[in-house]
Formats: C-alpha cells, sequence, structure tokens
C-alpha cells in the first residue's frame, strides 16, 4: 500500500458561513463569483505549497493540481476541491456546470502524470479517469456531501462530470 495523502482542512464545512457559501456557489452568479477568485486562490496555494486557500475559511478541501498541457506541453495549475480517501484524491471536472469540460481534464487524459500540492506538500501523482458507474456516483455523492453546489453544477449540464483518482507516481 502507498503512503496516505496529508490532509489538512481548515474551517468548518457545517458552519453558517459555511453554508451560505455553499448555497452561493450552486447559482449562477455564485459560480461567477468563485471563477473570478481561482487566480487569486491559485497565488495563494502556490506560495503555501497547498497549506491554505482562499476557500480555507468555510472548510473546503482545496489541492492545487499541475497537469502538462496537451497542445503546449507547458505545466498548467488549477486549484481543484477534493475528496480524500487516504491514498487516493479525486477531482472532478465540474467547471461550475459549464458546457465544455475544463482543460485539465483533457490534459490528463493525454497526460496522466501530474503533481498535487497539499498541506504544504509537493507530491507526483498519476491520474486515472474513475469510469465505473456505481463507484463514479458513490465519489460524486461524496462532492455534493462537501458542497451542494455540484448537484447544481451537475443539473445545469449536460455533459457527463469526469472524475478522475489520483493516486502516488
Amino acid at each position: 500500500m502507498t503512503a496516505p495523502f496529508p490532509y489538512r482542512q481548515w474551517g468548518s464545512r457545517t458552519s453558517l458561513f459555511s453554508r451560505l457559501a455553499s448555497r452561493f456557489a450552486a447559482t449562477k452568479p455564485g459560480s461567477f463569483v468563485v471563477r473570478k477568485l481561482t487566480p487569486l486562490d491559485r497565488k495563494v496555494l502556490e506560495r503555501t505549497a497547498g497549506r491554505y486557500t482562499v476557500l480555507g475559511p468555510i472548510g473546503a478541501p482545496v489541492v492545487l493540481l499541475t497537469t502538462i498541457g496537451r497542445k503546449s506541453g507547458r505545466p498548467r495549475t488549477s486549484p481543484l476541491l477534493f475528496v480524500h480517501d487516504g491514498d487516493v484524491l479525486y477531482v472532478i471536472g465540474s467547471n461550475f456546470g459549464q458546457a465544455h469540460h475544463p482543460a485539465w481534464t483533457a490534459n490528463l487524459l493525454a497526460h496522466p502524470e501530474g503533481e498535487v500540492a497539499i498541506a504544504g506538500e509537493r507530491i507526483p501523482v498519476r491520474a486515472r479517469l474513475v469510469e465505473d458507474p456505481a463507484h463514479k456516483e458513490e465519489i460524486f455523492a461524496r462532492f455534493v456531501e462537501t458542497t451542494a453546489a455540484y448537484a447544481a453544477y451537475r443539473d445545469r449540464t449536460g455533459r457527463d462530470l469526469r472524475i478522475f483518482a489520483l493516486t502516488r507516481a
């Protein structure tokens, strides 16, 4: 068995602030605001190697995922919410319910190697697309537990949301 991923979460997902933020993020204006905060969050995560995030006070578990661009071959970094499962991290390509998949998912399909910054560590990872429908639904339910916004994102788009399992490379 490989070593488990570190875990760091601050804030509370059950606080009033967190519940209100989750409801707001599920709306189209809320998704717009969160998308606009993403560049700032990326900078905070990069400077702290995944220790701190703009979304931390609401208890959102965020990882910084670096992939290799499928066209450019250059590193591309995205802050993403994740589901922690010991030696596996799950990430989902919701793209806030937009019609197209986020670019990082296509990057992982083309080049499954990447790196995560989490809890102050930078860890090489290998991605595998979760394809089993039952397992995928189980993982999706855990994302909805993290924030109900994911249910709204899935309802907002007609595409199948890609879920990846990340393991240590």
